[in-house]
């Protein structure tokens, strides 16, 4: 894919709206449609196009495996923290109200950080699982 210059420069345009939108759907997910799941499977999507275009060897210098690892297990780690943050608050395990000085701000609060964390879960998966299968020989 080293000759094809309009397939680059499109890709170069195309994927900060992509990353954009996967940014405007994680964090609007607590007002409206979409969340932390919808929006790692569309940033995944994106770094899937970037290696489609640029190449493995290109992707797997941007996300090395061991960083795409540690941010499987951070997302999980965020998730669940955040559920034990609510019991060493008073409250029941995932019971945001008690993560700020009110409930309705506690519920905002932890529903945005439990959303974090799943996107971050969900794109690092979907990213180990094309680098597993992209780098297979034929």
């Amino acid at each position: 894919m080293r000759h094809h210059h309009v397939l680059h420069v499109i890709a170069k345009l195309l994927l900060p709206f992509v990353l954009l939108f996967a940014l405007y759907v994680q964090f609007h997910g607590d007002f409206g449609p979409g969340g932390g799941f919808q929006a790692g499977v569309i940033f995944a999507a994106g770094f899937i196009l970037y290696t489609i275009v640029f190449g493995l060897e290109n992707a797997r210098k941007v996300a090395p495996m061991p960083a795409v690892r540690v941010l499987v297990a951070a997302g999980l780690l965020l998730y669940a923290g955040t559920g034990v943050a609510g019991v060493l608050l008073g409250g029941h395990y995932l019971n945001y109200s008690v993560l700020a000085g009110t409930p309705v701000a506690g519920q905002h609060l932890g529903i945005m950080v439990i959303e974090f964390g799943v996107g971050v879960t969900v794109a690092a998966v979907m990213i180990t699982i094309f680098f597993c299968f992209a780098g297979r020989e034929k």
